[in-house]
Protein backbone atom coordinates (compact mmCIF):
# COMPACT_ATOMS: atom_id res chain seq x y z
CA UNK A 1 0.00 0.00 0.00
CA UNK A 2 1.17 3.27 -1.11
CA UNK A 3 1.28 6.14 1.64
CA UNK A 4 1.01 9.79 -0.06
CA UNK A 5 4.27 11.66 0.24
CA UNK A 6 2.68 14.35 2.53
CA UNK A 7 1.36 12.03 5.00
CA UNK A 8 4.87 9.94 5.57
CA UNK A 9 6.14 13.79 6.80
CA UNK A 10 3.42 14.57 9.06
CA UNK A 11 3.96 11.50 10.40
CA UNK A 12 7.37 11.50 10.41
CA UNK A 13 6.84 15.23 12.53
CA UNK A 14 3.95 14.07 14.94
CA UNK A 15 6.72 13.94 17.25
CA UNK A 16 8.41 17.41 16.96
CA UNK A 17 4.95 18.98 16.94
CA UNK A 18 3.43 16.97 19.89
CA UNK A 19 6.47 19.09 21.16
CA UNK A 20 5.66 22.26 20.18
CA UNK A 21 2.03 21.83 21.71
CA UNK A 22 3.58 21.24 25.02
CA UNK A 23 5.89 24.01 25.13
CA UNK A 24 2.51 26.85 24.06
CA UNK A 25 0.67 24.87 26.56
CA UNK A 26 2.93 25.34 29.43
CA UNK A 27 3.58 28.92 28.85
CA UNK A 28 0.25 30.20 28.17
CA UNK A 29 -0.56 28.23 31.94
CA UNK A 30 2.30 30.42 33.48
CA UNK A 31 0.58 34.00 35.21
CA UNK A 32 1.06 36.88 33.18
CA UNK A 33 1.31 39.90 34.63
CA UNK A 34 1.55 43.51 32.20
CA UNK A 35 5.10 44.21 33.51
CA UNK A 36 5.44 41.59 36.67
CA UNK A 37 8.00 39.40 37.72
CA UNK A 38 7.07 37.11 40.03
CA UNK A 39 9.16 35.79 43.49
CA UNK A 40 10.60 32.86 43.93
CA UNK A 41 9.11 31.00 47.35
CA UNK A 42 11.98 31.69 49.41
CA UNK A 43 11.83 35.35 47.96
CA UNK A 44 8.12 35.58 48.88
CA UNK A 45 8.47 34.42 52.12
CA UNK A 46 11.32 37.06 53.15
CA UNK A 47 8.83 39.53 51.42
CA UNK A 48 6.27 38.78 54.11
CA UNK A 49 8.61 37.88 57.08
CA UNK A 50 9.59 41.36 55.97
CA UNK A 51 6.44 43.21 56.15
CA UNK A 52 6.64 44.25 52.54
CA UNK A 53 3.73 41.84 51.99
CA UNK A 54 0.55 40.33 53.74
CA UNK A 55 0.35 37.13 54.46
CA UNK A 56 -2.13 35.58 51.72
CA UNK A 57 -4.67 34.56 54.66
CA UNK A 58 -4.69 38.50 55.35
CA UNK A 59 -6.16 39.18 51.65
CA UNK A 60 -7.96 35.68 51.44
CA UNK A 61 -11.03 36.90 52.21
CA UNK A 62 -11.21 39.75 49.78
CA UNK A 63 -11.11 38.02 46.41
CA UNK A 64 -15.02 36.04 46.30
CA UNK A 65 -13.55 32.81 46.48
CA UNK A 66 -11.27 29.38 47.27
CA UNK A 67 -7.70 30.66 45.72
CA UNK A 68 -6.46 27.60 43.90
CA UNK A 69 -3.02 29.15 42.80
CA UNK A 70 -1.02 32.27 44.19
CA UNK A 71 2.05 34.40 43.34
CA UNK A 72 3.64 37.17 44.60
CA UNK A 73 5.10 39.32 41.62
CA UNK A 74 6.63 43.03 41.04
CA UNK A 75 4.18 44.78 39.06
CA UNK A 76 4.52 48.52 38.34
CA UNK A 77 6.89 48.80 41.14
CA UNK A 78 4.69 47.31 43.77
CA UNK A 79 4.52 43.79 45.09
CA UNK A 80 0.98 42.39 44.16
CA UNK A 81 -0.47 38.38 44.29
CA UNK A 82 -1.92 37.22 41.43
CA UNK A 83 -4.37 34.53 42.00
CA UNK A 84 -6.47 32.39 40.55
CA UNK A 85 -9.88 32.27 42.46
CA UNK A 86 -12.06 29.34 42.08
CA UNK A 87 -15.94 30.83 42.42
CA UNK A 88 -19.27 30.04 41.03
CA UNK A 89 -17.74 26.73 39.16
CA UNK A 90 -14.93 29.21 37.48
CA UNK A 91 -11.42 29.86 38.02
CA UNK A 92 -10.67 33.10 37.03
CA UNK A 93 -7.62 35.80 37.94
CA UNK A 94 -7.80 38.34 40.67
CA UNK A 95 -4.56 40.76 41.08
CA UNK A 96 -4.27 42.40 44.89
CA UNK A 97 -1.95 44.99 46.33
CA UNK A 98 -0.03 43.17 48.52
CA UNK A 99 0.71 45.87 51.08
CA UNK A 100 -2.61 46.95 51.65
CA UNK A 101 -4.84 43.96 50.53
CA UNK A 102 -7.25 45.86 47.98
CA UNK A 103 -8.06 43.90 44.90
CA UNK A 104 -7.09 45.85 41.86
CA UNK A 105 -8.44 43.69 38.92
Amino acid sequence: MHTHPSFRLLKASRPALTAVVLFAMLALAQPVTAQGQCLSQPQARAAVSSGQALPLGRVAGAVGGEIVRADLCREGGRLVYVLSVLSGGRVDTRVVDAQSGRVLR
